[in-house]
């Protein structure tokens, strides 16, 4: 997070603190926009394996990615869920390119570009007769490599 100074022609002494909000992001599933994700969660970018003293490796950490459950079978997430599940214990697990993007006032400032992701694991909140909730579907997601791309 950086502190800049806010002007219009002249330092107004203004101090604006440059920063993203956490409800302003969008995904891509195989380059195509995707709604009805509510959160991502234990998403980290870079992460080394520091256990060994002898080398250091970056390791791709699985994360949370909690969805709404959509009715529409053709919908990108709902395809990769049934071909995931359709999958079962084979060692090939259907993959996708998912973008994970920050959005600042509708512009696009940082991408994360997941490269091999692939559903490990698909949890479901609570059904309870007591709630008016929606039924969430958590998605955990690993994926081979990321790329990291910032606007200019």
């Amino acid at each position: 997070m950086t502190d800049s100074i806010v002007s219009a022609g002249q330092s107004t002494g203004i101090r604006v603190i440059d920063s993203l909000s956490a409800h302003e992001f969008a995904v891509e599933l195989d380059g195509e926009k995707v709604s009805g994700v509510l959160r991502i969660s234990g998403f980290y970018s870079f992460k080394l394996d520091v256990r060994t003293t002898t080398t250091l490796k970056a390791v791709q950490e699985p994360f949370k990615l909690v969805k709404m459950v959509q009715r529409d079978p053709n919908t990108p997430f709902n395809r990769w869920i049934r071909e995931s599940v359709s999958a079962k214990a084979d060692i090939v697990r259907p993959k996708r390119t998912l973008a994970i993007i920050a959005v600042d006032d509708g512009v696009e400032i940082r991408r994360w570009t997941l490269h091999g992701a692939w559903i490990a694991e698909i949890g479901y909140s609570d059904f309870n007769t007591g709630l008016a909730d929606l039924v969430e579907e958590s998605l955990t997601i690993r994926f081979d490599d990321i790329e990291e791309t910032w606007a200019s």
